[in-house]
């Protein structure tokens, strides 16, 4: 299978300065590992470099006020709130990364790859008419749009798999039935954005599409994996999507400093490799993984090339934790147990795996 891997050099301008968790040595660093463990050079993978994203783009999924605001803050570098500055080369950046996943679209599309990640991307926290949370504009929603519009897609299963909800990601489908959306994140009465309850499962025809399992902090691999073997996994085999996207980083690893989820980096391998079998099985294999977030620089790295060569279909990684993870608590599987049965309970109203 042919795995395309979108980066940019400017990438490395979406850095939001010494002191802010966001740093863009992150993009570098993680392609130096990639490079240095040979996945760059394996003949089945191609770096792809992306085209610099039109406002076009960008208002498929968001409103014209505000993309108008962002590139207007961009212009006096003012920042979007305290967490998101903006300036002209996070926005240049921004929208280079915009174009990292439209690059892999494309390239899936037309045949030249059957599976991709968008490196960088992920940017999951920017709704219709809002940012934050680090994301100015979402290049997984207009990833799914862009496949709609230009491609005819008619299905598209996000699966997001960042530490914290996807808020912006679930504002923009919230009403549609083309796009189900699944996000397993860390319990939001625990952390940002405070979003992505059990019961905020969409509206109108996009009623029973919007899925949000949270799982309790402490949460660890194998807890995991069962969650995501309840869920997502029967969803994906009767929704039947035509292409997967998948969305997160490290932030859901043990030593991340903004989530208390527990993952390892062998955690992230079994993970990505879950989400390939998945697709095999439902869509012929075609699934984009965005990988971007996390907060502890000296994990990300690891993290992120074990979900890249889960994806690249490697057996096995030489990388590994330099620390053990914390034990899962006892009392851990069975929060998540519960969350899942009354999840079930919620979703059998609209779904026939669950009934």
């Amino acid at each position: 299978m042919r795995v395309g891997i979108a980066f940019h050099e400017k990438y490395q301008q979406y850095d939001f300065g010494p002191g802010h968790p966001f740093r863009g040595d992150r993009f570098s660093n993680s392609m130096k590992l990639f490079e240095d463990q040979g996945l760059l050079k394996l003949p089945h993978i191609m770096v792809l470099q992306p085209e610099i994203a039109r406002r076009a783009d960008l208002l498929r999924v968001h409103n014209r006020n505000y993309v108008d605001l962002i590139f207007d803050f961009a212009e006096k570098s003012r920042p979007y709130d305290l967490d998101t500055p903006v300036s002209p080369p996070i926005l240049e950046a921004a929208l280079y990364i915009m174009g990292g996943g439209l690059k892999i679209g494309e390239s899936l599309c037309a045949g030249e790859i059957e599976r991709g990640v968008s490196l960088g991307g992920g940017l999951h926290h920017a709704g219709i008419d809002f940012g934050g949370g680090f994301c100015l504009f979402n290049d997984v929603a207009i990833l799914a749009r862009f496949l709609q519009e230009e491609h005819g897609i008619k299905r598209v299963l996000i699966l997001d798999y960042d530490v914290h909800a996807g808020n912006g990601t679930s504002n923009i489908f919230f009403s549609d039935p083309s796009v189900l959306f699944i996000s397993v994140h860390q319990d939001p009465k625990t952390l940002f954005p405070g979003t992505g309850f059990i019961d905020q499962i969409g509206k109108g025809d996009g009623e029973g599409f919007n899925v949000n399992l949270p799982l309790p902090p402490g949460t660890g691999d194998n807890t995991y994996s069962f969650a995501l073997r309840e869920i997502f996994i029967p969803l994906a085999k009767e929704f039947k999507p035509e292409v997967i996207l998948a969305n997160g980083g490290s932030d859901p690893h043990f030593a991340d400093i903004l989530g208390s989820l527990t993952l390892t980096v062998d955690g992230f391998f079994d993970l990505s490799r879950l989400i390939v079998k998945v697709s095999e099985e439902v869509c012929h294999g075609k699934v984009v993984l965005h990988i971007g977030s996390g907060y502890n620089p000296s994990i990300l790295p690891n993290c992120w090339y074990a979900l890249a060569a889960g994806v690249s279909g490697l057996n096995k990684i030489g990388v590994k934790d330099a620390t053990k993870p914390p034990v899962e608590m006892s009392w851990c599987r069975e929060r998540v147990k519960a969350t899942i049965k009354e999840l079930k309970k919620i979703l059998g109203k609209y779904w026939n795996c669950f009934r």
